[in-house]
């Protein structure tokens, strides 16, 4: 384990195995530690990264900087800083946000995508029905100006459960998610998560920036069976905004995908990336 500065913070990080960079980014409600059973094999044929995110984790915990943009910024000087060049990218929920906004403002530093059980923000946002609004209804609760802390805030643990225990198909070993309430628990963390959601203007300015450009890198989507995007054909939404899509839904699956398939997950970035 390690500390970066970088952009103004800190960043904490993991770093392991030989070989070109492969780094690992995480969503929410979680850290790095949600790679733990692919960190070994990647680990093999790869250098492993693992940060957690700007208002993550063992990272600082800033009150500005929470649009994918700053984000995104953070890790290609991360990476650049550790000495790489570029890197394969492999992202999940709102780490995978994160790289996506990588891959349009420095397409050099990304050869290989992987982006896990997301579409693009923009396109979320698009087709914000009554049905996908039922399955994403935190999107909707986090972005509000203080009363996610007031509510969550009274108990983290019991937020923190019960996000996990809805979005898992296979429910998730509790030490595991003892070390996320343990991360949550930590003063500021909450606020800093749900201001990444609330970055969501500056975001889609942005976004609509870049309406219409596609990233040239080979992409990979993967997204479980019982996840947020059961009902979204994924990889014809990423042929939109991405030159070279493949993809591929993972069975008996909920969102935490490298979690819960992770032998499933496994064996798909050994058909994507050329090492494995």
């Amino acid at each position: 384990m390690a500390i970066a500065t970088v952009n103004g913070i800190r960043l904490h990080y993991r770093r392991t195995g030989d070989g070109p960079l492969l780094v690992l980014l995480h969503g929410w409600p979680q850290t790095g530690h949600c790679w733990r059973h692919l960190v070994g094999p990647l680990g093999e044929a790869y250098t492993v990264l693992v940060p957690d995110l700007r208002g993550y984790g063992r990272s600082d915990l800033p009150t500005d900087g929470h649009d994918k943009r700053t984000r995104a910024e953070d890790l290609h000087r991360l990476i650049h800083d550790l000495g790489y060049d570029s890197a394969t990218v492999i992202g999940h929920d709102r780490g995978a946000r994160v790289a996506h906004r990588w891959a349009l403002d420095h397409p050099g530093d990304i050869e290989r995508l992987v982006v896990m059980d997301i579409i693009p923000t923009r396109e979320m946002w698009r087709r914000m029905d009554a049905d996908l609004a039922r399955r994403t209804w935190h999107w909707l609760f986090h972005l509000q100006p203080d009363l996610p802390e007031l509510l969550a805030g009274a108990n983290p643990e019991a937020y923190v459960r019960y996000l996990i225990d809805s979005w898992a198909h296979v429910p998730l070993p509790e030490e595991d998610i003892a070390e996320y309430v343990r991360a949550f628990s930590r003063p500021g963390a909450l606020r800093a998560g749900f201001d990444d959601y609330r970055a969501f203007r500056e975001d889609e300015e942005h976004d609509e920036a870049d309406a219409g450009r596609r990233i040239p890198m080979p992409l990979l989507a993967l997204w479980g069976e019982h996840s947020f995007l059961q009902t979204i054909d994924a990889v014809a939404v990423w042929r939109d905004y991405a030159e070279n899509v493949t993809g591929r839904m993972i069975e008996d699956c909920g969102h935490f995908l490298a979690e819960e398939r992770p032998d499933a997950v496994l064996e798909r970035l050994c058909r994507f990336l050329p090492r494995l």
